[in-house]
């Protein structure tokens, strides 16, 4: 069974994935659609609108067959290590090829830009010390460093202040540096950019319908599938809630106002004494996003800030992820939902599956999934406790089955 893997967050699910489901599934002839999906928090350190399980079942009403949980540990991290999670998760499900959204369209800029990349790796390397030592965000630092390597300015060019084509870039270099029997691909993104704040037609950024739903309290339905609507719909209604940062922000303030320096110091992503400037912007901060204007800098940029905070939240410390970033791929493959030929798929390869399938959380479970089930009690912390038990219920019962 031929099989195409994405990286997906679904934060919702709109008719731009629908577009890439259905192009990727063009490109690569695939049988079987699975989808490694972020969980209870994002890339960009943000906490997922609904829960994993209601978008899950969004995704494969449309087109998606398998949906799998990138861990918590890869999913609120920089490009790389989400790489990591993303495509050794889905080399481990054996997918035969990975398809991306992306700014460029073509895989061939990808590919060039690995190559200078390779080629020039100690000047590459040289100038992004340089570069951060300015005071640069290591976004920055990194455009600045690829733009000044030779044979930059060469057939194709990549950009990579791009935030799609940093993945999609990273997704390539994790493939090529393991060697890994995948192919890839990549599809361009249509009508919408990432950051796009605001909608102009049906096909709009997840960033904007966020900024719809919470500025206009409606959901644009004409940016979505019928089965997001309803998942959103149904989620809210069952918990009051969509979830956004600001419902967090007195829990994140009150556990900052009481933890100790040292306390700041273990978590994850604090360092350059920044639990001092957290500390002291907590007494004064009004909101979260108060709270992250007044922490950030050129160096710490928005989305680091708000990938600390979720670390805070989450109580991950620099201990928890020290050993996991050593690593060449996660420990385990956790199926968040399947349909007749994402089943059909699994039964027929999992004993060739080279990471074991666990499907709910249990007392002996990797340090992994224990990070993602600490992660999940956090998410559902602002739920009315009824409903935050019948939701953590559904983490303990298995995946999804269309």
């Amino acid at each position: 069974m031929n099989s195409c893997g994405l990286i997906v967050e679904y934060n919702p699910f709109h008719n731009g994935h629908v577009y890439h489901i259905q192009e990727a599934k063009k490109q690569t002839s695939a049988d079987c659609m699975i989808a490694v999906m972020s969980g209870s928090f994002l890339q960009r350190g943000e906490p997922a609108i609904i829960d994993k399980y209601h978008r899950a079942r969004a995704a494969l009403s449309i087109g998606i067959d398998l949906v799998v949980e990138l861990p918590y540990a890869y999913a609120v991290q920089n490009s790389d290590l989400f790489a990591k999670g993303a495509v050794q998760t889905l080399n481990a499900a054996l997918v035969n090829s990975i398809c991306f959204g992306s700014e460029s369209g073509h895989i061939e800029p990808f590919h060039e830009a690995y190559n200078v990349m390779q080629t020039h790796d100690e000047l590459y390397q040289s100038i992004l010390k340089q570069e951060l030592n300015k005071g640069k965000s290591f976004p920055k630092a990194h455009e600045i460093a690829f733009q000044q390597l030779p044979n930059f300015q060469s057939n194709h060019f990549l950009d990579l202040s791009a935030p799609n084509n940093i993945l999609g870039y990273s997704y390539l270099k994790e493939i090529l540096d393991h060697g890994l029997n995948i192919l890839p691909y990549t599809i361009k993104r249509t009508k919408s950019g990432y950051h796009d704040t605001s909608i102009q037609s049906e096909i709009a950024s997840a960033t904007a319908i966020r900024k719809s739903i919470l500025e206009h309290e409606t959901i644009p339905k004409n940016t979505m599938p019928d089965s997001t609507y309803n998942e959103l719909i149904a989620y809210e209604q069952k918990t009051s809630h969509l979830h956004f940062w600001e419902a967090y922000f007195p829990l994140l303030q009150y556990r900052v106002l009481t933890m100790s320096i040292e306390e700041l110091n273990d978590i994850h992503g604090m360092d350059e004494g920044l639990e001092y400037r957290i500390k002291q912007t907590a007494k004064e901060a009004q909101s979260i996003e108060d709270w992250i204007t007044k922490v950030k800098t050129k160096r710490y940029t928005w989305t680091r800030v708000q990938r600390l905070f979720t670390h805070l939240l989450t109580n991950t410390k620099k201990s928890d992820m020290s050993s996991i970033q050593k690593t060449t791929q996660p420990t385990y493959i956790r199926i968040l939902g399947m349909n007749h030929t994402g089943r059909a798929y699994v039964n027929q390869y999992k004993n060739d599956f080279t990471l074991p399938i666990l499907t709910r959380y249990s007392k002996k479970q990797p340090e992994l999934l224990s990070i993602e089930e600490r992660a999940s009690h956090a998410y559902y912390s602002i739920l009315p406790p009824n409903i935050k038990k019948k939701l953590y219920q559904r983490e303990l019962s298995g995946p999804i089955i269309l």
